[in-house]
């Protein structure tokens, strides 16, 4: 292949193999960095979803302990966190239900949608201190699915499970 150039001492033919390879490696390496970006860009997109799935839980009980203040009088709503999930005797949207029956069949719903969260959990607490009453709403998940289980929200996210609390 020979080489036109108008200066004697300036050939250029075109691109070397080399400077190909170069460019190559570059373009390489770029794209491996939009491919880790796209990656971390999922990984939080997944976690803001289950972040707002617990809250969006935890206020769902919280609404429907307002609506049946006798049954939170009566502590029909408190459940601990390994508990047994309850047993619906009665379907409490077609039929007029007790307090008791409307709290046991709130709880296995609201438990029923807690597990869509990977390794879902929950618990609701209550605590008198003088003559107010508050109740802690925790709902558990393995943000990770690590294979994460227990009731511990501590700060390391790689043992410890995740956890949202809304106190009333």
């Amino acid at each position: 292949m020979s080489c036109k150039s108008d200066q004697p001492h300036k050939k250029q033919c075109g691109f070397t193999l080399l400077e190909v390879l170069i460019a190559l490696l570059i373009l390489s390496i770029g794209l491996l960095g939009l491919a880790s970006l796209q990656t971390n860009g999922l990984r939080s997109n997944q976690m803001a979803s289950m972040r707002t799935t617990a809250t969006q839980l935890a206020y769902n009980i919280a609404d429907r302990m307002h609506a049946n203040p006798a049954g939170v009088d009566a502590q029909n709503y408190v459940i601990a966190v390994s508990g047994v999930d309850p047993v619906i005797a009665t379907d409490c949207e077609s039929t007029t239900c007790t307090s008791l029956q409307m709290a046991t069949y709130d709880l296995a719903q609201w438990r029923s949608a807690i597990r869509s969260l990977p390794g879902g959990s929950s618990s609701i607490t209550r605590t008198v201190t003088g003559t107010v009453v508050t109740h802690t709403i925790t709902v558990f998940w393995d943000e990770y699915r690590k294979g994460i289980s227990g009731t511990d929200c501590g700060a390391d996210p790689f043992v410890d499970l995740r956890c949202m609390s809304l106190t009333l």
